[in-house]
Protein backbone atom coordinates (compact mmCIF):
# COMPACT_ATOMS: atom_id res chain seq x y z
CA UNK A 1 0.00 0.00 0.00
CA UNK A 2 2.87 2.38 0.99
CA UNK A 3 4.25 1.79 -2.21
CA UNK A 4 1.87 2.70 -4.62
CA UNK A 5 2.73 6.08 -6.40
CA UNK A 6 0.56 9.04 -5.03
CA UNK A 7 -1.98 10.86 -7.52
CA UNK A 8 0.27 14.30 -7.64
CA UNK A 9 -1.70 17.76 -9.05
CA UNK A 10 0.09 20.84 -10.76
CA UNK A 11 0.19 23.08 -7.25
CA UNK A 12 1.93 20.02 -5.18
CA UNK A 13 4.60 19.73 -7.27
CA UNK A 14 5.67 23.31 -7.95
CA UNK A 15 5.09 23.74 -3.95
CA UNK A 16 7.65 21.10 -3.92
CA UNK A 17 9.99 23.00 -5.95
CA UNK A 18 9.48 26.25 -3.81
CA UNK A 19 10.58 23.88 -1.06
CA UNK A 20 13.32 23.16 -2.83
CA UNK A 21 13.97 27.07 -3.88
CA UNK A 22 13.98 27.68 0.07
CA UNK A 23 16.88 24.91 0.59
CA UNK A 24 19.26 26.81 -1.75
CA UNK A 25 18.32 30.06 0.21
CA UNK A 26 18.95 28.57 3.26
CA UNK A 27 22.56 27.24 2.24
CA UNK A 28 23.64 30.22 1.29
CA UNK A 29 22.65 32.34 3.73
CA UNK A 30 24.22 29.67 6.86
CA UNK A 31 26.96 29.81 3.81
CA UNK A 32 27.20 34.00 3.50
CA UNK A 33 26.64 34.82 7.25
CA UNK A 34 30.19 34.03 8.23
CA UNK A 35 31.66 36.75 5.41
CA UNK A 36 28.90 39.31 6.16
CA UNK A 37 30.32 39.60 10.08
CA UNK A 38 34.38 38.58 8.54
CA UNK A 39 35.66 41.84 10.18
CA UNK A 40 33.69 41.16 13.76
CA UNK A 41 35.60 37.49 13.98
CA UNK A 42 38.46 38.29 12.43
CA UNK A 43 38.75 41.14 15.15
CA UNK A 44 37.98 38.89 17.82
CA UNK A 45 39.40 35.55 17.26
CA UNK A 46 42.88 38.00 15.89
CA UNK A 47 42.67 36.44 12.59
CA UNK A 48 45.33 37.44 10.27
CA UNK A 49 43.75 37.64 6.35
CA UNK A 50 45.34 34.78 5.48
CA UNK A 51 44.10 33.01 8.34
CA UNK A 52 40.50 34.18 7.20
CA UNK A 53 41.48 32.59 3.96
CA UNK A 54 41.97 29.33 4.76
CA UNK A 55 38.55 29.49 6.53
CA UNK A 56 37.17 29.86 3.27
CA UNK A 57 40.02 27.77 1.21
CA UNK A 58 39.27 24.64 3.97
CA UNK A 59 34.90 24.69 2.52
CA UNK A 60 35.83 24.85 -1.00
CA UNK A 61 38.25 21.74 -0.71
CA UNK A 62 35.06 20.01 1.69
CA UNK A 63 32.38 21.12 -1.06
CA UNK A 64 35.04 19.42 -3.95
CA UNK A 65 35.33 16.38 -1.67
CA UNK A 66 31.42 16.12 -0.99
CA UNK A 67 30.56 16.67 -4.49
CA UNK A 68 32.01 14.10 -5.21
CA UNK A 69 30.89 11.63 -2.09
CA UNK A 70 26.99 13.05 -2.52
CA UNK A 71 26.68 12.70 -6.62
CA UNK A 72 28.20 8.91 -6.11
CA UNK A 73 25.66 8.70 -2.51
CA UNK A 74 22.29 10.20 -4.01
CA UNK A 75 22.11 7.49 -6.75
CA UNK A 76 22.37 4.46 -4.34
CA UNK A 77 20.33 5.86 -1.39
CA UNK A 78 16.89 7.10 -0.37
CA UNK A 79 17.20 10.98 -1.30
CA UNK A 80 14.15 11.59 0.91
CA UNK A 81 16.43 10.87 4.09
CA UNK A 82 19.78 11.79 2.40
CA UNK A 83 18.21 15.46 1.46
CA UNK A 84 17.42 16.40 5.16
CA UNK A 85 20.31 14.51 6.51
CA UNK A 86 22.57 17.10 4.51
CA UNK A 87 20.51 19.62 5.24
CA UNK A 88 20.27 19.02 9.14
CA UNK A 89 23.87 18.48 8.82
CA UNK A 90 24.82 21.79 7.11
CA UNK A 91 22.17 23.91 9.50
CA UNK A 92 23.85 22.15 12.48
CA UNK A 93 27.43 23.02 11.74
CA UNK A 94 26.03 26.84 11.28
CA UNK A 95 24.52 26.89 14.30
CA UNK A 96 27.64 25.76 15.93
CA UNK A 97 29.85 28.06 14.31
CA UNK A 98 27.77 30.59 16.47
CA UNK A 99 28.94 29.24 19.80
CA UNK A 100 32.83 28.36 18.73
CA UNK A 101 35.35 29.76 21.36
CA UNK A 102 38.82 28.98 19.33
CA UNK A 103 40.00 29.04 15.36
CA UNK A 104 40.22 25.80 15.34
CA UNK A 105 36.59 25.30 16.03
CA UNK A 106 36.00 27.48 13.74
CA UNK A 107 37.91 25.87 11.04
CA UNK A 108 36.09 22.66 11.72
CA UNK A 109 33.04 24.16 11.66
CA UNK A 110 33.38 26.11 7.84
CA UNK A 111 34.80 22.51 6.53
CA UNK A 112 32.08 20.56 7.51
CA UNK A 113 29.86 23.17 6.08
CA UNK A 114 31.33 22.84 3.10
CA UNK A 115 30.78 19.13 2.71
CA UNK A 116 27.52 19.24 3.79
CA UNK A 117 26.24 22.29 1.68
CA UNK A 118 27.88 20.32 -1.03
CA UNK A 119 25.08 17.50 -0.78
CA UNK A 120 22.38 19.52 -1.54
CA UNK A 121 22.86 20.19 -5.75
CA UNK A 122 22.63 16.57 -6.43
CA UNK A 123 19.35 15.98 -3.86
CA UNK A 124 17.92 18.56 -5.17
CA UNK A 125 18.26 18.13 -9.11
CA UNK A 126 17.22 14.13 -8.37
CA UNK A 127 14.07 15.70 -6.71
CA UNK A 128 12.97 17.56 -9.82
CA UNK A 129 14.22 14.99 -12.38
CA UNK A 130 11.45 12.76 -10.14
CA UNK A 131 8.72 14.70 -9.62
CA UNK A 132 8.70 16.39 -12.53
CA UNK A 133 7.94 15.96 -16.70
CA UNK A 134 10.98 16.50 -18.95
CA UNK A 135 9.29 20.05 -20.31
CA UNK A 136 8.99 21.43 -16.99
CA UNK A 137 12.57 20.60 -15.44
CA UNK A 138 14.10 23.71 -16.60
CA UNK A 139 11.71 25.47 -15.36
CA UNK A 140 11.91 23.88 -12.18
CA UNK A 141 15.66 23.81 -11.93
CA UNK A 142 15.34 27.19 -12.97
CA UNK A 143 13.05 27.70 -9.49
CA UNK A 144 15.47 25.85 -7.54
CA UNK A 145 18.55 27.74 -8.58
CA UNK A 146 17.03 31.25 -7.80
CA UNK A 147 17.15 30.84 -3.91
CA UNK A 148 20.69 31.01 -4.32
CA UNK A 149 20.04 34.38 -5.42
CA UNK A 150 17.44 35.17 -2.87
CA UNK A 151 19.90 33.95 0.16
CA UNK A 152 22.48 36.06 -1.08
CA UNK A 153 20.27 38.77 -1.32
CA UNK A 154 18.99 38.42 2.16
CA UNK A 155 21.32 37.75 4.28
CA UNK A 156 22.99 41.16 4.69
CA UNK A 157 19.86 42.60 5.22
CA UNK A 158 18.75 40.28 7.64
CA UNK A 159 22.12 40.19 9.18
CA UNK A 160 22.24 43.93 9.85
CA UNK A 161 18.75 44.23 11.39
CA UNK A 162 20.28 40.84 13.55
CA UNK A 163 23.18 43.43 14.61
CA UNK A 164 21.80 46.63 14.29
CA UNK A 165 24.66 48.74 14.80
CA UNK A 166 25.55 46.74 17.95
CA UNK A 167 29.14 46.65 18.42
CA UNK A 168 29.72 44.38 21.47
CA UNK A 169 31.89 41.14 21.58
CA UNK A 170 30.24 38.49 20.35
CA UNK A 171 27.05 40.09 19.43
CA UNK A 172 27.73 37.93 15.91
CA UNK A 173 26.86 34.71 17.05
CA UNK A 174 23.18 35.35 17.42
CA UNK A 175 22.49 35.73 13.23
CA UNK A 176 24.43 31.95 12.99
CA UNK A 177 22.29 30.63 15.80
CA UNK A 178 19.36 31.78 14.09
CA UNK A 179 19.99 31.20 10.51
CA UNK A 180 21.03 27.96 11.45
CA UNK A 181 17.56 26.93 13.34
CA UNK A 182 15.78 26.90 10.33
CA UNK A 183 16.63 24.01 9.13
CA UNK A 184 14.58 22.38 11.66
CA UNK A 185 11.57 23.92 10.10
CA UNK A 186 12.54 22.81 6.62
CA UNK A 187 12.62 19.56 8.07
CA UNK A 188 9.13 19.28 8.89
CA UNK A 189 7.91 20.79 5.44
CA UNK A 190 9.74 18.08 3.46
CA UNK A 191 8.41 15.38 5.11
CA UNK A 192 5.01 16.57 5.55
CA UNK A 193 4.97 17.00 1.55
CA UNK A 194 6.87 13.83 0.61
CA UNK A 195 6.54 10.19 0.63
CA UNK A 196 9.17 7.58 -0.29
CA UNK A 197 6.56 6.52 -3.26
CA UNK A 198 7.43 9.91 -4.94
CA UNK A 199 11.27 9.04 -5.42
CA UNK A 200 10.59 5.68 -6.87
CA UNK A 201 10.97 3.98 -10.52
CA UNK A 202 7.12 4.27 -11.16
CA UNK A 203 6.79 7.91 -10.01
CA UNK A 204 9.72 8.84 -12.37
CA UNK A 205 8.27 6.64 -15.10
CA UNK A 206 5.23 8.56 -14.60
CA UNK A 207 6.74 12.16 -14.86
CA UNK A 208 8.61 11.23 -18.09
CA UNK A 209 4.99 10.46 -19.73
CA UNK A 210 4.22 13.49 -18.78
CA UNK A 211 6.81 15.27 -20.45
CA UNK A 212 6.44 13.92 -24.13
CA UNK A 213 8.43 11.57 -25.67
CA UNK A 214 11.24 9.68 -23.91
CA UNK A 215 14.48 10.07 -25.29
CA UNK A 216 16.54 7.18 -25.83
CA UNK A 217 20.28 6.66 -25.23
CA UNK A 218 22.53 8.09 -27.81
CA UNK A 219 25.29 6.67 -29.15
CA UNK A 220 27.71 8.75 -28.32
CA UNK A 221 31.71 7.95 -27.44
CA UNK A 222 32.54 7.18 -23.74
CA UNK A 223 32.75 9.09 -20.92
CA UNK A 224 36.96 9.26 -20.96
CA UNK A 225 37.08 9.70 -24.29
CA UNK A 226 35.52 13.34 -23.38
CA UNK A 227 37.12 14.10 -20.29
CA UNK A 228 40.61 13.83 -22.83
CA UNK A 229 38.95 15.52 -25.44
CA UNK A 230 40.36 19.30 -26.49
CA UNK A 231 36.68 20.57 -25.68
CA UNK A 232 36.75 19.38 -21.94
CA UNK A 233 40.35 20.82 -21.41
CA UNK A 234 38.88 24.19 -21.95
CA UNK A 235 35.95 23.93 -19.99
CA UNK A 236 38.50 22.84 -17.26
CA UNK A 237 40.29 26.53 -17.97
CA UNK A 238 36.84 28.42 -18.03
CA UNK A 239 35.50 26.64 -14.83
CA UNK A 240 38.69 27.20 -12.71
CA UNK A 241 39.05 31.13 -13.94
CA UNK A 242 35.14 31.70 -13.60
CA UNK A 243 34.88 30.23 -10.51
CA UNK A 244 38.40 31.76 -8.58
CA UNK A 245 36.99 35.17 -9.58
CA UNK A 246 33.54 34.48 -8.06
CA UNK A 247 34.45 33.01 -5.15
CA UNK A 248 37.08 35.32 -3.89
CA UNK A 249 34.77 38.64 -4.96
CA UNK A 250 31.66 36.44 -2.82
CA UNK A 251 33.82 36.27 -0.17
CA UNK A 252 35.77 39.42 0.24
CA UNK A 253 33.95 42.05 -0.98
CA UNK A 254 32.71 42.66 2.99
CA UNK A 255 35.96 43.18 4.07
CA UNK A 256 37.27 45.40 1.09
CA UNK A 257 34.28 47.90 1.54
CA UNK A 258 34.89 48.16 5.33
CA UNK A 259 38.55 47.51 6.00
CA UNK A 260 39.95 48.73 2.42
CA UNK A 261 37.41 51.55 1.79
CA UNK A 262 36.25 52.28 5.05
CA UNK A 263 32.41 51.76 4.53
CA UNK A 264 30.32 51.10 8.22
CA UNK A 265 29.26 47.62 8.26
CA UNK A 266 25.97 48.64 8.02
CA UNK A 267 26.69 50.62 4.48
CA UNK A 268 28.60 47.11 3.35
CA UNK A 269 25.84 44.95 3.93
CA UNK A 270 23.01 46.83 2.30
CA UNK A 271 25.42 47.10 -1.00
CA UNK A 272 26.03 43.26 -0.57
CA UNK A 273 22.15 42.87 -1.15
CA UNK A 274 22.34 45.45 -4.41
CA UNK A 275 25.33 43.51 -5.73
CA UNK A 276 23.94 40.27 -5.64
CA UNK A 277 20.76 41.89 -7.30
CA UNK A 278 23.42 43.06 -9.91
CA UNK A 279 24.46 39.57 -10.74
CA UNK A 280 20.74 38.55 -11.14
CA UNK A 281 20.55 40.95 -13.63
CA UNK A 282 23.83 39.68 -15.35
CA UNK A 283 22.71 36.54 -15.42
CA UNK A 284 19.61 36.81 -16.68
CA UNK A 285 20.76 39.57 -19.09
CA UNK A 286 23.46 37.07 -20.58
CA UNK A 287 20.11 34.77 -21.36
CA UNK A 288 18.70 37.44 -23.37
CA UNK A 289 21.56 38.81 -24.83
CA UNK A 290 22.15 35.78 -26.29
CA UNK A 291 18.95 34.85 -27.46
CA UNK A 292 18.81 37.98 -29.50
CA UNK A 293 22.08 37.45 -30.91
CA UNK A 294 20.85 33.99 -32.32
CA UNK A 295 17.46 35.61 -33.75
CA UNK A 296 19.83 38.34 -35.55
CA UNK A 297 21.06 35.69 -37.25
CA UNK A 298 24.53 34.53 -35.40
CA UNK A 299 24.91 31.21 -34.57
CA UNK A 300 23.87 29.69 -31.83
CA UNK A 301 27.90 28.63 -30.26
CA UNK A 302 29.22 31.84 -31.44
CA UNK A 303 26.30 33.95 -29.59
CA UNK A 304 27.47 32.25 -26.06
CA UNK A 305 30.82 33.20 -27.34
CA UNK A 306 30.05 36.86 -27.42
CA UNK A 307 28.10 37.01 -24.17
CA UNK A 308 31.21 35.18 -22.15
CA UNK A 309 33.38 37.93 -23.95
CA UNK A 310 31.18 40.60 -22.63
CA UNK A 311 30.61 39.25 -19.13
CA UNK A 312 34.57 38.83 -19.02
CA UNK A 313 35.16 42.24 -19.87
CA UNK A 314 32.72 43.66 -17.55
CA UNK A 315 34.43 41.17 -15.03
CA UNK A 316 37.91 42.66 -15.76
CA UNK A 317 36.50 46.37 -14.62
CA UNK A 318 37.84 44.98 -11.13
CA UNK A 319 41.09 46.93 -11.99
CA UNK A 320 39.15 50.22 -12.04
CA UNK A 321 37.60 49.58 -8.97
CA UNK A 322 40.84 48.50 -7.51
CA UNK A 323 42.01 51.71 -8.00
CA UNK A 324 38.67 54.15 -7.20
CA UNK A 325 38.35 55.86 -4.05
CA UNK A 326 35.27 55.54 -1.87
CA UNK A 327 32.10 56.48 -3.58
CA UNK A 328 29.12 56.03 -6.51
CA UNK A 329 32.31 55.72 -9.11
CA UNK A 330 33.43 52.59 -6.79
CA UNK A 331 30.07 51.14 -6.12
CA UNK A 332 29.28 51.55 -10.03
CA UNK A 333 32.06 49.46 -10.93
CA UNK A 334 31.99 46.93 -8.33
CA UNK A 335 28.05 46.31 -9.72
CA UNK A 336 28.86 45.83 -13.58
CA UNK A 337 31.80 43.53 -12.00
CA UNK A 338 29.21 41.45 -10.37
CA UNK A 339 26.88 41.27 -13.42
CA UNK A 340 29.50 39.91 -15.76
CA UNK A 341 31.03 37.66 -13.09
CA UNK A 342 27.57 35.80 -12.79
CA UNK A 343 26.63 36.29 -16.59
CA UNK A 344 29.58 33.83 -17.62
CA UNK A 345 27.84 30.91 -16.01
CA UNK A 346 24.74 30.59 -18.30
CA UNK A 347 27.45 30.58 -21.22
CA UNK A 348 30.14 27.70 -19.50
CA UNK A 349 26.72 25.70 -18.59
CA UNK A 350 25.88 26.04 -22.12
CA UNK A 351 29.04 24.94 -23.15
CA UNK A 352 29.26 21.86 -21.17
CA UNK A 353 26.06 21.07 -22.96
CA UNK A 354 27.85 20.85 -25.99
CA UNK A 355 29.93 17.98 -24.47
CA UNK A 356 27.22 15.28 -24.57
CA UNK A 357 24.02 14.31 -23.39
CA UNK A 358 24.27 10.86 -22.22
CA UNK A 359 27.32 11.73 -20.00
CA UNK A 360 25.94 15.26 -19.18
CA UNK A 361 25.91 14.10 -14.92
CA UNK A 362 29.01 12.94 -14.80
CA UNK A 363 30.89 15.81 -16.93
CA UNK A 364 28.79 18.46 -14.82
CA UNK A 365 29.93 16.91 -11.30
CA UNK A 366 33.66 16.00 -12.25
CA UNK A 367 33.95 20.01 -13.65
CA UNK A 368 32.20 20.72 -10.50
CA UNK A 369 34.97 19.40 -8.09
CA UNK A 370 37.31 20.76 -11.05
CA UNK A 371 36.11 24.63 -10.01
CA UNK A 372 36.47 24.45 -5.89
CA UNK A 373 39.60 21.99 -5.88
CA UNK A 374 41.31 24.84 -7.58
CA UNK A 375 39.17 28.26 -6.45
CA UNK A 376 39.92 27.21 -2.96
CA UNK A 377 43.79 27.80 -2.38
CA UNK A 378 43.45 30.88 -4.09
CA UNK A 379 41.57 32.04 -0.70
CA UNK A 380 44.71 31.69 1.02
CA UNK A 381 46.60 33.06 -1.11
CA UNK A 382 44.42 35.94 -1.69
CA UNK A 383 44.72 36.67 2.22
CA UNK A 384 48.14 36.24 2.18
CA UNK A 385 48.48 38.99 -0.54
CA UNK A 386 46.47 41.40 1.39
CA UNK A 387 48.84 40.97 4.40
CA UNK A 388 51.75 41.55 2.44
CA UNK A 389 50.88 44.54 0.64
CA UNK A 390 48.33 45.71 3.80
CA UNK A 391 45.70 46.43 0.86
CA UNK A 392 43.07 44.45 -1.14
CA UNK A 393 43.57 46.38 -3.98
CA UNK A 394 46.28 44.14 -5.85
CA UNK A 395 44.57 40.73 -5.25
CA UNK A 396 40.99 42.60 -6.46
CA UNK A 397 42.73 43.95 -9.60
CA UNK A 398 44.14 40.70 -10.91
CA UNK A 399 41.36 38.39 -9.94
CA UNK A 400 39.01 39.95 -12.87
CA UNK A 401 41.43 38.93 -15.62
CA UNK A 402 41.25 35.37 -15.18
CA UNK A 403 37.65 34.95 -17.14
CA UNK A 404 38.93 37.08 -20.41
CA UNK A 405 42.31 34.63 -20.05
CA UNK A 406 39.70 31.71 -20.08
CA UNK A 407 38.40 33.11 -23.23
CA UNK A 408 41.46 33.35 -25.07
CA UNK A 409 41.73 29.72 -24.55
CA UNK A 410 37.94 29.63 -25.93
CA UNK A 411 38.75 31.31 -28.73
CA UNK A 412 41.95 29.45 -29.68
CA UNK A 413 41.40 25.12 -28.40
CA UNK A 414 37.40 24.60 -28.28
CA UNK A 415 37.73 23.44 -32.23
CA UNK A 416 34.62 25.30 -33.47
CA UNK A 417 31.85 23.11 -35.42
CA UNK A 418 30.98 24.28 -38.85
CA UNK A 419 28.40 26.93 -39.03
CA UNK A 420 25.57 24.60 -40.50
CA UNK A 421 25.94 22.57 -37.76
CA UNK A 422 25.83 25.43 -35.28
CA UNK A 423 22.49 26.80 -36.34
CA UNK A 424 21.19 23.32 -35.10
CA UNK A 425 22.20 23.26 -32.00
Amino acid sequence: MNDAVPTRSTLWKWTVCGLLLCASMLMYMDRQTLPSVATRVSREFNLSQEQYGILEMRFGYAFALGSLVFGFVADKWSVRWLYPAVVVGWSLMGFLTGLVESYPGLLLCRTLLGFFESGHWPCALKTTQRLLARDQRTMGNSVLQSGASFGAILTPLVMNWMLAGRTEPGVWRQPFLIIGSLGVLWLVAWFTLLREADFSKAAFSLAESGGGQVATPDGERSFWRIVFSRRFFVLTIIVACINICWQLIRAWLPKFLQEGRGYTESAALYFNSLYYIATDVGCLGAGIISLWLVKRGLAVHSSRVAVYGLCAALTALTTLAAFAPKGWGLLGLLLLVGAGALGLFPCYYSFTQELSTRHQGKVTGLLGFVAWVTSSPFQKLFGRLVDRTGSFDLGLALVGWLPLIAFVFLLLFWNWPPRSRCKLE
